[in-house]
Formats: structure tokens, C-alpha cells, sequence
């Protein structure tokens, strides 16, 4: 049976929002977000980190940057509280008109959000129902995304989250709930009757 699923934004949602991070050494978690992550493991939640990365497609670092920040954020993840993502994707792509330079990641892409594609081969790969799932972000794009996939969309304050809502960054959005951080986001999850429906057994792979 396909289960319930909560996906993640990183920038602003799990580590601190700090623009393009050059070095590895700059990644921090934002302060709760291990035990909140650690929560929705121990309730057997999937947690799949959703990301749009352009700093590829702009030219800014390579890829296995990017690998290496995510290797960082598994760290501290680990290390804080024990917890861990049951799976990653994210989207280097970027079309020439919003910036792409590198012609290696320079393209349009399904998978850059407001886009589903993300959500869609998380769903494909790991048999889940992105319907009964959530989408924790801070940005417009986010909510956008959720919505567009047919899932719940919870914007937090941090990171962007307070000027999305005042119209500051992106563009208006309504999200389903709004929640000060990701921690506040998970009690709401773990609140919600669509949590309890689909959380799964299965030992996934830890990153």
C-alpha cells in the first residue's frame, strides 16, 4: 500500500537560509530541526529532502558540491539527534532565461519547483501517495508545488517563509497551515488524520 510521505525543502526549512553556500563548513542546521526530523522517523514518516539547486546551472560550484553539502546536512542530522532523510532530490537545472549559464544544467527542467517532478519520482521510487503526503517549505514555489501535486503545503516562518507571507519575496501564496519552524510543522503533521493513515514499516535507506 503506497503510504504518506513528508517532503522537505532545505534552505530555510532545515539548515539556516545563507544563499549560495560555498563552503561545505557554512551549512548549519536550523536550531530544533534534528529533533523534529528525528520525531517523524520514530513515527516510521518518510522524510524526503525536495530542493531546488541552481548554483550548478548558474556556474557557481559543481554538483558534487552539492553532494557534499547534503553529505554535511546527513552529518549533523546524525549527530544531533540520530535522525536521518529517507531519501534526496534536487533539482541543478535552470533555464537560460532565469540564469543558466554551465550548458551542462542549463535547461528547463520538470523537476525545478513549482514543477512536480521531484515529488513525482519520490512517489514513483518509493510507492507513496503524494496525496495524503506534505510539503514543508519556506518559499512560494513550495506551497506552489504541493499544491500543483495535490498534497498538503505547510509554509514556515523561517528562512523567506515571513516574506512570502507579506509579499516581500516570490509572490502571494496560500498555504493549508503556516507553522514558525519546522518543529511546529511537525506537530501539525503528526496531528493531522493523514498521518496516521500510510506511515509504513519498511527499513529505508538512510543517507
Amino acid at each position: 500500500m503506497a503510504r504518506s510521505a513528508v517532503f522537505l525543502d532545505r534552505d530555510g526549512v532545515l539548515n539556516v537560509e545563507a544563499g549560495y553556500i560555498h563552503r561545505v563548513e557554512d551549512l548549519h542546521l536550523i536550531p530544533g530541526v534534528a529533533q523534529a526530523v528525528r520525531q517523524l522517523n520514530d513515527r516510521q514518516m518518510f522524510c524526503c529532502l525536495v530542493s531546488n539547486q541552481s548554483g550548478p546551472a548558474r556556474g557557481y560550484y559543481p554538483a558534487s558540491h552539492v553532494d557534499a553539502l547534503h553529505l554535511r546536512l546527513a552529518q549533523l542530522l546524525q549527530a544531533e539527534a540520530g535522525a536521518h532523510l529517507d531519501a534526496l532530490y534536487y533539482c541543478p537545472y535552470l533555464s537560460p532565461e532565469e540564469g543558466g549559464t554551465n550548458p551542462e544544467f542549463t535547461r528547463w527542467s520538470t523537476w525545478r519547483k513549482p514543477n512536480t517532478g521531484m515529488l513525482v519520482a519520490a512517489a514513483w521510487e518509493h510507492d507513496l501517495d503524494i496525496t495524503s503526503s506534505f510539503m514543508v517549505g519556506d518559499k512560494a514555489t513550495d506551497i506552489d508545488m504541493a499544491h500543483n501535486a495535490g498534497c498538503t503545503g505547510i509554509l514556515v516562518q523561517t528562512g523567506f517563509g515571513d516574506r512570502v507571507l507579506t509579499g516581500d519575496y516570490q509572490h502571494h501564496t496560500k498555504p493549508d497551515y503556516i507553522a514558525p519552524d519546522l518543529a511546529a510543522a511537525v506537530d501539525i503533521i503528526l496531528k493531522n488524520p493523514r498521518s496516521h493513515a500510510q506511515s509504513g514499516n519498511e527499513k529505508e535507506r538512510k543517507l
